[in-house]
C-alpha cells in the first residue's frame, strides 16, 4: 500500500511537470493542474497518516491533558 501512495505521488509530480508550461495558455490546463495538485496534496496526507506512529497516540489519550483555566494565567 506504501509503495502504491509512493507511484502515485510520482505519477502526479510527473503530470504536473507536463502542465506546468500550459497553465497559463487554457482555462482547462490550469483546472487539471489546480485539480493534480489537489489529488497530490491528498496522497501525501494518506502517506503521512500511514506514517504516523499509532501506538504513541494510543498512549497519548491513556493520560489526560491538563487544562488551564483562566484564572491559572493570574496567578502570582
Amino acid at each position: 500500500m506504501k509503495k502504491e501512495l509512493i507511484l502515485a505521488i510520482k505519477e502526479k509530480e510527473q503530470q504536473l511537470a507536463k502542465l506546468k508550461s500550459h497553465i497559463d495558455k487554457s482555462y482547462i490546463c490550469s483546472e487539471l493542474y489546480n485539480k493534480v495538485v489537489l489529488e497530490k496534496a491528498i496522497l501525501n496526507k494518506q502517506l503521512a497518516d500511514m506514517e504516523r506512529n499509532k501506538f504513541a497516540e494510543k498512549v497519548r489519550f491513556l493520560f489526560p491533558k491538563k487544562e488551564k483555566l483562566i484564572c491559572d494565567y493570574f496567578k502570582k
